[in-house]
Formats: structure tokens, sequence, C-alpha cells
């Protein structure tokens, strides 16, 4: 309290007073008091903590829990009520004795203006027994709410009046000073719940793109790939829902307010960072905030040498799973503490390598694919660059001429070996499961891959896209459209999932959702070819024909030359009766089949549409000896062959439901 009678709320953590200043003085404190309590501070280099307001289990070194902090709150309620220590002495030895030992003089009886019922909390809370202490935060919250009801109405205002020490009131006890006291009784309320209380811990956060302080372009994937780093760390906590890199990405070069992003996402806390690279160091600031009130959880600054840039991001994840006060398993400390190589020269390539794949274009994933490798000459044994390989290869073929018996196999070779190095890497699960059902049709195995991978990171979103396809595949609808909206719960600002979505609904028949959904994806960004794509579908089995020809028309304005895009356009050409241009789309994919791969499923689907059934059925099955991508058959476009005995032998030795 200072001569005004106004309460300071002061840190009571790792501290101790170098000065009286004179409104201290004012209020009776003296040198000799503040000497005294200097001794009862933490001393350099001994134990760890305030003596003072230690715990008996502390003191006995024992295993601590969050009932050690409710002995330290009540060591701090009774010094706030009294103006005294609960446990004091000359030295530290002294100390620890009383507090293994002693019984503090009666809180009432130093301050006879105390209601009796505080010291019953105090006293609850100072048990020297954690068995017999109040167990949890919620409960002494509860006491104290009790407490200031019954004051605040009268009830229980009545003094111990067993206590009759005659003495001069210090400033702490008067009516002004009573009446801070309930005002940080108020906040001590908030901070037990908030602070201490486990079912209030944030249980979800949005990392936000590291900015990019070098201003050097060339040095963009150093932050980005920091920000993925983290949120791939954070993402292997089961308890945390970790907002995924597509969505908190759309914020990327924004000068967004955290709480606002926040509360746009759902999600408790928003960590923010900068990145500044000086020749062969590097500093990065983050700070977490917590979205319901806009303060600061906590801030802090790493200086590192390039070199040691990988153990920049555990450092981090570990930090916020501290102060969002997670419970972590064996298994998350060892998720978190794994390290995934030991070069720094690998951990750059790798960084490059993922900056180039998530543009997804032909040309950087060739670069991404040549990082990759060059990460793994550096290190044998890095998982994370397998898999980045096994990403690569798995969609090289929808962006090159490459056929499936070239990329697939490179991409299961590459998945299995990051999985041997590492068998808990759910990029690695995801990445096999691509091939299973793409490439091996081997539906069953598939879905146990991105199962498996959903498992060890429950904020994946690919793993749970993965699933959900699986699911589509095997005629489980309405299963994976709940688990394609579990993915656009932690990636909302992703175009594909929404895309993705639409082609779950019209696979599932259901074109007006199909539809729905395929506008969300456009509302995101209205040049996403996919969704131009999917959307034209939809309208296609709406038979609004001219629409669906417009939307397949940008699409691939956007795409290039695709041969999926043509296909799908020719289609609807056929279906729509505009026979000649169909036909001249199908002789443009048959001239370039002559010069490179083509898709079969592209020739076959313009062939069904013109109703051309035998020709279709001819490419179909030329594209399983190809081993093309047959997983689609389940698509509406191939409605018309169901019924034919060489369709349903196809889709039985592929696995799919009939």
């Amino acid at each position: 309290m200072t001569s005004r009678e106004h309460a300071k709320i002061l840190d009571f953590g790792l501290a101790k007073v170098t000065a009286i200043p004179s409104s201290v003085r004012e209020v009776g404190v003296t040198a000799q008091s503040t000497m005294t309590l200097e001794e009862h501070l933490t001393s350099p280099g001994t134990v760890l903590g305030t003596v003072a307001y230690m715990s008996p289990e502390q003191v006995r070194a024992k295993e601590l829990d969050s009932r050690t902090d409710l002995f330290s709150f009540g060591a701090v309620l009774y010094e706030m009520a009294t103006g005294s220590l609960p446990f004091r002495g000359e030295s530290a030895g002294v100390i620890f004795k009383a507090i293994l030992d002693g019984t503090p003089t009666s809180a009432v009886r130093l301050n006879p203006d105390l209601p009796a019922e505080l010291e019953r909390i105090i006293n609850k809370c100072l048990e020297k027994d954690r068995n017999l202490r109040y167990q949890h935060s919620a409960d002494i919250r509860t006491d104290l709410q009790r407490l200031k009801r019954d004051t605040d109405t009268g009830k229980s205002t009545a003094i111990n009046e067993t206590a009759v020490i005659p003495r001069t009131k210090p400033p702490w006890k008067s009516r002004p000073a009573i009446a801070g006291f309930a005002v940080i009784f108020s906040l001590l309320i908030w901070v037990s719940f908030s602070y201490l209380h486990p079912h209030k811990a944030i249980n979800s956060v949005a990392v936000l793109p590291f900015a990019n302080m070098t201003g050097d372009p060339n040095v963009e994937y150093l932050s980005d790939g920091i920000t993925e780093g983290v949120i791939n760390s954070l993402s292997q906590l089961p308890q945390l829902r970790v907002m995924a890199r597509s969505t908190v990405f759309h914020y990327k070069g924004r000068d967004s307010d955290p709480q606002k992003v926040g509360r746009d996402l759902h999600v408790g806390a928003v960590l923010t960072g900068t990145f500044a690279q000086h020749g062969d160091s590097m500093r990065v600031q983050t700070e977490l905030v917590n979205v319901s009130n806009g303060s600061q959880m906590w801030g802090e600054q790493y200086d590192r040498k390039m070199s040691d840039m990988s153990t920049v991001q555990q450092e981090i994840a570990w930090e916020i799973s501290d102060k969002l006060r997670l419970r972590l398993t064996s298994t998350d400390k060892s998720h978190l503490s794994q390290q995934t190589t030991r070069s720094g020269e690998a951990y750059d390539l790798y960084l490059k390598g993922r900056y180039h794949w998530n543009k997804r274009t032909r040309v950087d994933l060739q670069k991404a694919i040549a990082y990759f490798e060059h990460a793994i000459e550096k290190d044998a044994h890095y998982a994370s660059a397998y898999a980045g390989l096994a990403d690569c290869y798995n969609r090289i073929s929808g962006y090159t001429a490459i056929p499936p018996t070239q990329s697939f196999p490179r991409a299961e070779e590459m998945a299995s070996r990051a999985l041997q190095i590492d068998p808990d890497l759910a990029e690695g699960h995801a990445a096999l499961a691509v091939v299973k059902l793409y490439y091996s049709w081997d539906l069953l195995s598939g879905g146990q891959e991105a199962r498996r991978a959903i498992e060890l990171n429950p904020s994946y979103a690919t793993g749970h896209h993965v699933y959900a396809r699986y699911l589509s595949f095997t005629s489980q609808h309405r299963d994976a459209i709940a688990e394609i909206k579990r993915a656009q719960e932690l990636d909302p600002l992703s175009p594909i999932l929404y895309a993705v979505a639409g082609d779950i609904f019209y696979r599932a028949r259901d074109y007006d959702s199909a539809i729905e959904q395929d506008n969300k994806a456009l509302d995101l960004d209205s040049n996403f070819a996919a969704g131009h794509l999917h959307l034209g579908m939809a309208y296609t089995m709406k038979q609004r024909y001219v629409d669906a020809i417009t939307e397949l028309r940008k699409a691939l304005e956007l795409f290039g030359d695709d041969d999926d895009t043509i296909s799908l356009l020719g289609y609807v050409y056929a279906v729509a009766g505009q026979r000649a241009q169909a036909q001249d789309l199908l002789r443009k994919l048959l001239v370039t089949s002559k010069q490179q791969y083509v898709n079969p499923l592209a020739v076959a689907g313009i062939y069904t549409g013109l109703g051309e059934k035998s020709n279709a059925l001819q490419w179909l099955n030329r594209g399983y000896d190809e081993r093309a991508p047959l997983v689609w058959l389940g698509d509406p476009t191939f409605d018309v062959l169901r019924s034919d005995p060489r369709f349903q032998d196809l889709v039985r030795k592929i696995g799919l439901p009939q």
C-alpha cells in the first residue's frame, strides 16, 4: 500500500528489494525489515525459487504438481492480509524448517479486521500435506467469490471477537485499504482461474507468417520455413488445435491485428514473429497474444547462428506449450525434442525445397526436387527431406508428362525411406497413403496410412484431406464429408479444401452442396483453377451447360493445356450437343498422346460424353495397364458405363465399390 493507500500489484517471483522509497517508509517498513526481506528472497546460485513462498514438497525436492502453486498462492494471501510472511527466519535453513514443521501465527490475530472465512481459506492453502490442501484453483476461486458475495451483502462481516489485541491500525487496515484489498481479491480470483485452472488452458493457436525484416527477398524462404517449422512442431501435440499453413499464410505481408485474426480463426492465441539475417547470424523475435484480452502471454528474442536455425522452431514450440499450460505426455515431449537433422546446410536446403513445393507450379516442383535431393546429400538420414521428395513425385504427373509408372514408384521409395528413419513422421504416412490410393489401388492400406498420419498429427489438415479422399473413393460419403470438414476447421482459408469438399459432394451426387462448396473456394480465390473446374462439373450434372462451359474455359485458361481440364470441357461439349467442339478437343488429346504421356482417363472421358462406349472402355483398360489413377472411376461422368460388364470387371479389379 502506498502513502495514498493505493494498492500496488507486484510480481511475487524472482526479485529483491534494492532501495526503500520514502513512501514505503511512511507506512512503517524500516530498513531493518527490508534487509530481512532480502535474505528471504532467491539467493543467486542456490535454490531456484523464492524461499519464503516455497511449498513443503518443493523444500524436500519432491516431484511437483499444480498444488505447489496453491501453497505459494496461500503464502501471498497471508502476506497481503497481515503484512507479514507466514514463515520467517534469519536464514534460509530456519525458513525451510518453519515451512516443514512450523504453524503460521493466526492471520486474524495479526489483523483482527479479517473475516474468519478468509483465514480458513488461507489455512487450507497452507496445508503441509498437499492431499489435504486445495486440490484445484477453481475451488479457491469459488470460496473467494462466495466470501466476496457474502461480504458485499453484509452476511459475513463479523470479526473474530476472540482476537482483541489493541493496536493502532496500520494503513492496510483502513477502509480505503480494505476496498483496495477487495479489488486485489477480484484480481486474484481472475489470476487463480486463468493462470492455475487446468481446464481453462488455451487449446488452439494460429502462427502468423514471420515477417522478413532483412529486406532481401532471397531469404524469404527462411522466415517462411521457421513459420512452417513451428506449425509442424505444435501440430504434433494432440491437445492443441493449430491452424494450417495455407490458412495463416493468407495473412502474409499484411499488417494484421492478432486479436482480430484470432477471432476470425476462432483460436485462443496468436503467435507473431519477425526474422532478420545479419551475415551468419539471425534474430527471431516472437510474441504470443491472448485473443480474449489482447495481452501478451509471452515474448522472446532468439539470436542464433544460421547453422543453429533448426533448433529455434523447437524452442519456440516448447515455450508456447508451456505458456498455454499444456500437459505434455512423454511422447509429446519426445516429438517436440526430436531434431530432424544436425546439419544446418541440410535444413537450409530443405526449407528452400518446401518454399518451392508450396508454389505448386511445374517449374517450382522441379526446383523443390533438386533442393530436397541436395538436402539428402548433406544428411542421408533426413526423414523430412525424403518425405518432401515423396510429395513432389506424388504430384508431378499432374503437372508434367511423366507417366505414373515413373513418378509413383519413386514417391513410394522416398516415403518408405522417410518412415524407416522416422516411423512417426506424419508427412511420410500421408505421402505413402497417396501412393497406395492413386497408384497401387490398395484402398485398405491407403486408408490405414492416412489414419496413422492423423493419429500422429491431429492438426495435419493434409492427413484429414487424404483420409477424406479414401472415404469418398470407397463410397463412405457421409464420413468423407465429416472428415473434410475437420480439415476445413484446421485450414479454413484454403481454397483447395472447399474444392475437395465440393468434389466429395459431387461424387455423392449432391450437386447443390457441391456448388455451394465450390463457390466458397472461389470466394477465397477467384482465380483458383480447381474451383472453376469442380464448379463446372457440378453445373454439368445440373444440366446448366452454358455455366459449365464458362467455368471450364476459365479453368483451362488458368491451368494451361491440362489434359484433365481439356477432357472435362470436351465431355461437357459432348453432352450439351456441341459434338464438333468435343471432337476437336478429343483429336488434340489423341495427337498429344502420340508425342508424350496423356492420362488415358482424359481420352476415355470425352469418348464417354460422345456415347462411344467401346472406345471409352478401351482407353480405361489402357489406363489399367499404365497404372493411371482409376480410383476416379466413381465420377458421375462414367455412370452411363456402370451397367456394362467390362466396366464392372475393371471396377472389381481395382477394388472400388460396385
